[in-house]
């Protein structure tokens, strides 16, 4: 049904490339409109599990090239720097492709393959307003120009200009948590896992990229004092490494080397309750922002791009966007509760922390395998099929 559909997509993050090429394929006459004056992202890393690498290698890309293949994960305490359990993918799921990606490495990898199906990526197109009809929507722009299309896909993230118009106005709220981000030059003898030390109110994430040549880090930590959302503010490296002074040495060296810092506030915004119009719709953050604590921003922004051009593909329009709402809003939610779980689990206090890192520890000697599994429902969930 997209043979002739002249799309615009507004946005060229990960949702909106990855929607771009997905559309294409099927038929589709695609233009995304970038704000920015170029395709880039600054030096950051992601997690792509086997649900995401499952639309990447259905949108016919090679996501292995461009990235590591992940171990596992390993929750370690932050104070003593001993193992509290191991989701071992190496040995429970073998066959499983979990990947490390440098965030420019996989806009690259979409924008490339957005190209290779004649998709137009326009630079420099801030979107003011849209203004739909029966049969389509004029997107105006900053400059004063304006376009025509059949049906524009929202993949413009956190402040979304389409999901206002289909929701109306909402405020997000403060977790009580703030975040660091930084990458270092690697050491090269780095475990090739998301190693996540945990501590009370807060916690650090940290794994290799580019072949091991590189470390990402994020550190959370609770705080109040925080009202900007967003995280390309500055960061001051000296004032991190005083927030984490009692994590053990390992994290400490890590955390000594950092040159340069982002510093962002965590908000959480509702899963919106509409997706769509007649003509429009929404993807990824633009939809369905998550907190990052089960590394799924990325994944549900590529299942998103699939399940819309799947069903733009085989239904008319009129179904076909409510269709894809349908499909993809119950397991969002899912995601995004278990991410909210995972924010309280890694920063417990006192005797609760205690009790539950016992029970982990436990757990994992005696049933390694049967707690990799209880994320079955999350990475083994495959969009492509059917």
């Amino acid at each position: 049904m997209l043979i002739g559909q002249n799309i615009a997509i507004l946005g060229a993050g990960v949702a909106g490339l990855a929607t771009a090429r997905a559309l294409a394929l099927r038929g589709a006459q695609v233009t995304v409109y970038e704000q920015a004056p170029e395709i880039t992202e600054v030096g950051a890393g992601l997690q792509v599990t086997p649900n995401g690498v499952a639309v990447l290698r259905g949108l016919g890309l090679d996501p292995a090239a461009h990235a590591m293949r992940s171990t596992g994960v390993r929750l370690i305490d932050g104070y003593m720097g001993a193992q509290i359990l191991h989701l071992d993918f190496a040995k429970h799921k073998p066959d499983a492709a979990f990947l490390l990606f440098h965030r420019a490495d996989l806009i690259d990898l979409l924008h490339q393959g957005a190209r290779d199906v004649d998709v137009r990526v326009m630079v420099s197109h801030a979107v003011t307003a849209l203004h739909g009809d029966r049969d389509g929507v004029t997107v105006e722009f900053a400059d004063g120009t304006t376009a025509r299309h059949s049906i524009v896909i929202g993949a413009d993230g956190l402040h979304s200009i389409v999901r206002p118009m289909l929701n109306g106005p909402a405020k997000p709220f403060f977790t009580g948590q703030t975040a660091w981000r930084a990458t270092v030059p690697a050491l090269g003898d780095e475990d090739p896992a998301a190693m996540v030390h945990v501590a009370a109110g807060r916690h650090v994430v940290s794994y290799p990229l580019r072949g091991g040549t590189m470390m990402n880090i994020v550190a959370v930590e609770e705080r109040a004092d925080w009202t900007d959302e967003g995280w390309h503010h500055t960061g001051d490296p000296v004032e991190m490494m005083t927030h984490f002074a009692n994590f053990c040495p390992g994290i400490k060296a890590l955390l000594s080397r950092v040159e340069t810092v982002s510093r962002w506030g965590l908000f959480r915004h509702p899963v919106a309750a509409r997706w769509h119009s007649d003509r429009t719709a929404l993807v990824g953050d633009a939809a369905h922002p998550t907190l990052p604590f089960l590394a799924q921003g990325a994944n549900m922004a590529l299942e998103d791009a699939w399940v819309l051009a799947d069903c733009l593909g085989k239904l008319p329009l009129e179904q076909a966007l409510p269709a894809y709402q349908a499909r993809r809003r119950t397991r969002v939610i899912k995601v995004i509760e278990a991410a909210n779980a995972n924010a309280r689990n890694y920063h417990l206090k006192g005797a609760a922390r205690m009790i539950g890192h016992t029970g982990l520890r436990v757990a994992g000697r005696i049933a390694g395998k049967a707690m990799v599994d209880k994320f079955a429902w999350l990475y083994d969930h495959d969009v492509t099929v059917g």
